[in-house]
């Protein structure tokens, strides 16, 4: 026998909520990803100082720019935030690396916290799956 449970969709104020809260976190990434794309002198010196030759940071941005562009899409938000959690989990490494741990839990892990909360708004499989019980 087959469970056909229907899943309602967000309200409308749940919904504008949930990408209220998405754009606070897509704002900084973007902000990050064209940042590390321009290449000004204190993002490559910021890396290399983190370890990153600047060989890298074209593609980092490229990287960075392409999960945030995948999170924003509805239909691959979910794929979008598990490659986002990837990668702001690896910035969190770099900082608690070189010891700087109010970068990574004043940066990156609220960062990390906003993407989820606003996809769990804006997408009524996810609170399926994860119901939030009283």
């Amino acid at each position: 026998m087959q469970s056909t449970s229907v899943i309602s969709p967000p309200s409308k104020s749940m919904l504008w909520a949930g990408w209220i809260v998405s754009l606070l976190p897509v704002l900084g990434l973007v902000m990050s990803a064209v940042m590390k794309l321009a290449k000004p002198e204190f993002i490559v010196e910021g890396m290399a100082e983190h370890g990153y030759p600047e060989s890298i940071i074209v593609g980092l941005g490229v990287v960075e720019l392409a999960c945030t562009l995948l999170y924003l899409v509805p239909q691959t938000s979910v794929l979008g935030a598990i490659l986002l959690t990837g990668y702001l989990g690896g910035a969190t490494a770099t900082h608690v690396r070189v010891g700087e741990f109010s970068q990574a839990f004043l940066g990156a892990i609220p960062f990390g916290v906003l993407v989820w909360l606003g996809l769990y708004l804006r997408e009524a499989r996810l609170r399926a799956l994860l119901p939030l019980r009283r």
